[in-house]
């Protein structure tokens, strides 16, 4: 579609567009339109690949929104994890209305909107649970529901044409940490009043039986604290305040100090702690320089890092080349997340890192120390049948899981006159409720862009990607040799730049320099680092980027190449 503006929605018409998070992981963002009035659901982003040098997060293709700037009305928000709330500041700009998150939710937005510059003022609208807002000829209704962070919702949108229901992410969490329960009650009043479509989490469909709450892993973690005689480093994703709360707790009884390793880390504990979600003792909480200070049996580490990913806490930390923290033998380092597919490379690779300090490893392989915030077949099952929709749309998962919720929801509503109509879309589908029924009656345009530090291009045309880049600040490829025996540079780094302008002229001196700074920098990394060719490249190219930004005031996209020989 070229067309700067879309036509409005036909008379009457209750208009959905999954414009990320359907087929895939992450990326979550809907649009909800009734005649010349858009909502949209939840703005994410997905992480990139190892392979997708420069880039640091992917978000959903907006022409759509683009296009309908004059009718998109409020952003909702359903919690605040990066793949729902990761793309806000890039979708802010386009429209003008209000942002409706819960106290945690928006919390979590207001740093990444300073990080872009982006003055909210009065736009972020804090709402509770059974709260509704109208907005146009809408009304959306926030429900509670748990998940693996505090002040999660799922959404109940009331349409001319009658009530959608969106689960958001969602787990029924019976023992959840705060106290606060999954709302089935709400459900159940929905479902008997009558709903026209469930938009729900597909995630963890082909998982049976119930998904564990998060007080399940105490006993493991219990037993760990007992038994480890030096330092207990958890690695897990930043936003599980719900495992920060339970492990703090159990810091106390055993009589350690903890530290917050990892800036996400210490500013979501930080928010959560303001907010009263995260509640640490007086003179329990230690910063990360304070870590060597204490006996090793007497700390506990929460720290970034389970993904593998090359800068973060953890695998600075497994290759000793973190400030402060530093491991040895007698220390256990737990992972304490699911592993993202695609991941397993890097997880592995920091796990032998760790090994190599004398420290051990505990995974969810070998000892009960993580549960998904994702329901299960039978918590899926249950809330289809409180909800018991006239039409249905599988969100939140790849195709395959998709399929298989469809399956699922019409195995459920089996017998049910009128007979469930699932509808099984794809990014950019145009889904079209009316009087006549349910269809997919279009595609809208949708797709991925990447996102760097400064420049923006799209995953399906990585050719116009790199052309912006060079027509901007050009390109510079750093091509780097080591031995593999023992980790130490071999010839001068090659390093050639292509659309790289120097205000003065003189690119061969900068580049001449920057050869430097790549000899300086494997120079003063540890072997393990070297032999890391992931972080090798992910240390170099940011000391290029700084390094260039600094002499020339450009950023050119710079792609290290680290060859082992």
């Amino acid at each position: 579609m070229n067309q700067s503006v879309l036509p409005a929605v036909s008379p009457d018409t209750l208009e959905i567009v999954p414009l990320g998070g359907l087929g895939e992981f992450g990326m979550n963002m809907m649009a909800v339109s009734w005649e010349d009035t858009t909502i949209l659901i939840d703005a994410g982003v997905m992480f990139p690949d190892p392979d997708q040098l420069g880039v640091d997060l992917i978000i959903p293709d907006l022409t759509y929104l683009e296009t309908r700037r004059d009718r998109i009305k409020a952003l909702v928000l359903t919690h605040g994890h990066e793949d729902h709330i990761g793309a806000v500041p890039h979708v802010m700009p386009l429209f003008d209305g209000p942002v409706y998150g819960t106290a945690m939710t928006l919390a979590m937005v207001e740093p990444k909107l300073e990080e872009h510059g982006i003055d909210a003022g009065d736009r972020l609208q804090t709402v509770k649970p059974r709260q509704t807002v109208t907005i146009g000829p809408l009304t959306v209704e926030f429900i509670r529901v748990t998940h693996s962070m505090p002040d999660c919702v799922a959404l109940a949108i009331t349409t001319p044409l009658g009530t959608i229901v969106h689960t958001g992410d969602f787990k029924i969490d019976q023992t959840p940490i705060d106290g606060q329960h999954f709302d089935l009650h709400r459900f159940a009043e929905l479902g008997t009043r009558g709903v026209l479509a469930l938009l729900a989490d597909s995630t963890n469909i082909d998982r049976k039986g119930f998904t564990g709450s998060e007080v399940e892993v105490i006993d493991a973690f219990e037993e760990l604290f007992t038994s480890t005689t030096g330092k207990l480093m958890v690695a897990m994703f930043s936003s599980s305040i719900y495992r920060i709360q339970l492990l703090v707790d159990l810091a106390v009884q055993f009589d350690r100090k903890v530290a917050f390793v990892g800036r996400s880390l210490v500013r979501n504990s930080e928010i959560a702690q303001r907010l009263g979600f995260l509640r640490v003792p007086t003179g329990v909480q230690i910063r990360d320089v304070d870590v060597p200070k204490f006996p090793p049996q007497d700390v506990l580490c929460l720290v970034t890092g389970s993904q593998g990913e090359p800068r973060a806490a953890l695998s600075r930390i497994s290759v000793d080349e973190h400030r402060h923290v530093h491991l040895a033998e007698d220390d256990v380092v737990v992972f304490s997340a699911r592993a993202i597919p695609g991941n397993e490379k890097a997880i592995a690779r920091t796990m032998s890192h760790i090994a190599r300090r004398g420290a051990d490893v505990v995974t969810d392989a070998m000892k009960h120390v993580h549960v998904s915030g994702h329901g299960s077949a039978e918590e899926i099952k249950l809330v289809l049948s409180l909800v018991r929709p006239r039409y249905f749309v599988p969100i939140h998962g790849e195709y395959r899981q998709l399929s298989q919720h469809a399956r699922v929801a019409q195995r459920i509503m089996a017998g049910v006159e009128p007979k469930l109509q699932a509808l099984l879309a794809d990014d950019g589908d145009i889904l079209q409720f009316d009087a006549r029924g349910a269809r997919i009656a279009g595609k809208a345009p949708a797709g991925r862009v990447l996102i760097d530090v400064t420049r923006i291009g799209e995953v399906t045309d990585e050719v116009l990607r790199d052309r912006r880049h060079l027509g901007a600040d050009g390109i510079v490829i750093a091509v780097v040799t080591i031995s593999q025996q023992g980790g130490l540079l071999v010839g001068e780094p090659e390093v050639v730049s292509r659309g790289f302008v120097v205000g003065d002229g003189d690119e061969t001196s900068i580049l001449k320099d920057a050869a430097g700074v790549i000899a300086a920098c494997i120079e003063s990394s540890s072997v393990e680092a070297r032999a890391d060719q992931g972080l090798m490249t992910e240390t170099l190219r940011g000391e290029l980027r700084r390094f260039f930004k600094k002499r020339s005031g450009r950023r050119p996209l710079v792609l290290p190449v680290v060859m082992e020989i």
